[in-house]
């Protein structure tokens, strides 16, 4: 059962009754980085993705950041939009972002549609086998990519910063404009 009112109704129904409580008592949203980042490169990307959703020209969002070993469907569920990052691994995504995904995937499913995500990768090569696998589950998933992916070979430089720093900073907007 949906809360009454006109602030409620033109509340999408893809949220938990909770998560639509909590946006109506003026709770900030919520951006989800789920990373995996065994590298300096890696790093680096991350660092960028972070500086964007936490620019001071936005504000009303919360960033939180979870490894991917660590991130769990209680954490997708509690979000309002979603950063994925990950290595380029044998023309795959890595084993822990598939991981993370094995474990959202069914607790998940339903509540989840429409979710606003994003992606960045990097790889020594190619990327493009990573990026196919996570826009494949998360198309499986009903997840709204709101960008397309960041991919980026060899060593960062800093259009790959600035490319990742956007990413941060338009996930963050969507995910305002999907609690707005």
């Amino acid at each position: 059962m949906r809360p009454a009112g006109p602030a409620a109704q033109a509340r999408p129904a893809r949220f938990s009754p909770a998560r639509r409580l909590l946006c109506e008592a003026g709770g900030m949203a919520r951006l989800l980085i789920v990373h995996h980042t065994p590298s300096p490169a890696t790093q680096v990307l991350l660092e960028a993705v972070l500086e964007g959703a936490r620019t001071d020209e936005i504000e009303g969002v919360e960033v939180v950041t979870r490894p991917a070993l660590a991130a769990t469907a209680v954490d997708v569920l509690a979000a309002d939009g979603v950063v994925l990052g990950t290595p380029a691994n044998i023309g795959y995504m890595s084993g822990a972002l598939k991981h993370f995904f094995d474990g959202v995937y069914y607790p998940c499913l339903t509540d989840t549609a429409g979710l606003p995500y994003a992606l960045y990768v990097h790889g020594n090569d190619d990327t493009a086998g990573a990026v196919r696998a996570v826009e494949a589950i998360a198309k499986g998933m009903s997840w709204h990519r709101h960008r397309p992916p960041v991919s980026v070979t060899g060593a960062p430089d800093a259009a790959a910063r600035e490319a990742c720093w956007e990413l941060g900073a338009l996930s963050a907007l969507a995910t305002l404009e999907r609690v707005g």
